[in-house]
């Protein structure tokens, strides 16, 4: 039997062209009986291929459990749109905008107890006018003007959370030298912190264990093959420690972090780079990995891959991300229930 778990998800669209509506039907499949109950924000009739029952809706309320395990709930943005499985159309833009907005509404207001988002194609959406690069960008301003809830402190923070691993890259979309330079022992002090509450909060761990990266190979070599660890990780770890009781150790050299022992020793890997993050999370659980935001003052969860138009439509896409990344926000909210 389900738990009970509050108000429903809110799940939107993503881009309608890619394999958003095939995993979200696979989904509510596979969680209509015993997983945590959401509605999607999309036209219903990008399910029509899909065979399942709908249930259109006005608002979040009239979903409940034993609605949900007879048809899935959709709720209509009311945005024209015109999807073709395999292309991402910028004038379908609006539509997609809208369905986040909706979500992310619907959360703030207590309506939903979290958003999940489904893929977006950025550079379909870009073409369109979108002033955001990505998700993260976007919910961080949806959100600027809302409260945060207690002793949570605010800053959108990227983690990939996996079955065996979390991490999270300190700096994201940007060259590798462009990362290096940009990078700060305020930056590596301010997303810890965020992640230590996080994890207190969100995911129930009290005293969490953070394992910080270097940036150059082996650590820097004690200065030999790079300075950075010296003049900024090293600072950021020890003010970490001493001034603000976090249990944080490093820098460390990635290419031993990540092996099964290792793992053991910590909770969450801060990385200097993303893809010092994101190849370790992806490798280790490519399937089941799910992006989380931190630092939001709502739950905000997505699958952790992109809107793959070219198998979309061919009825081959896998559900396993988008369905762990449902089952974490709602044990996400739950958490915050129990420690607000």
């Amino acid at each position: 039997m389900r738990a009970s778990s509050g108000p429903p998800l809110a799940l939107t669209m993503g881009e309608p062209g890619g394999i958003g509506p095939e995993i979200t039907a696979k989904a509510y499949r596979a969680l209509k009986e015993s997983g945590p109950v959401f509605f999607v924000i999309a036209d219903p009739a990008l399910f029509d291929p899909f065979d399942i029952p709908i249930a259109k809706i006005a608002a979040p309320h009239e979903v409940s459990a034993d609605l949900f395990s007879n048809a899935l709930p959709v709720l209509n943005p009311g945005v024209p749109l015109k999807a073709a499985a395999g292309r991402a159309d910028p004038a379908n833009a609006p539509a997609v905008i809208a369905s986040i907005e909706r979500a992310v509404d619907c959360a703030l207001t207590g309506a939903a107890t979290g958003v999940v988002t489904n893929p977006i194609q950025k550079s379909s959406l870009i073409a369109a006018g979108f002033k955001f690069p990505g998700h993260t960008e976007f919910l961080e301003a949806l959100t600027a003007d809302s409260p945060m809830p207690a002793r949570r402190r605010r800053g959108a923070v990227m983690m990939i959370a996996g079955p065996s691993l979390r991490t999270v890259p300190i700096t994201i979309h940007q060259s590798v030298s462009e990362a290096a330079r940009s990078l700060s022992s305020d930056m590596i002090i301010s997303k810890a912190l965020i992640v230590v509450d996080a994890l207190k909060q969100d995911f129930a761990i009290s005293s969490p264990r953070l394992a910080i990266s270097g940036l150059n190979p082996h650590a820097g070599e004690s200065g030999e093959i790079g300075g950075e660890e010296i003049r900024v990780i090293a600072p950021a770890v020890k003010t970490l420690r001493e001034a603000e009781g976090v249990n944080a150790f490093g820098p460390l050299s990635a290419d031993t972090m990540f092996h099964a022992a290792a793992r053991a020793g910590y909770d969450a890997a801060l990385c200097m780079l993303h893809d010092q993050a994101l190849i370790p999370a992806k490798t280790l659980a490519f399937d089941e990995a799910v992006n989380v935001t931190l630092g939001l003052p709502i739950v905000r969860t997505s699958p952790d891959h992109g809107t793959a138009l070219d198998i979309a439509g061919k009825g081959v896409a896998s559900p396993r991300s988008l369905i762990s990344a449902l089952n974490l926000a709602a044990d996400m909210a739950a958490a915050r229930r129990r420690t607000s």
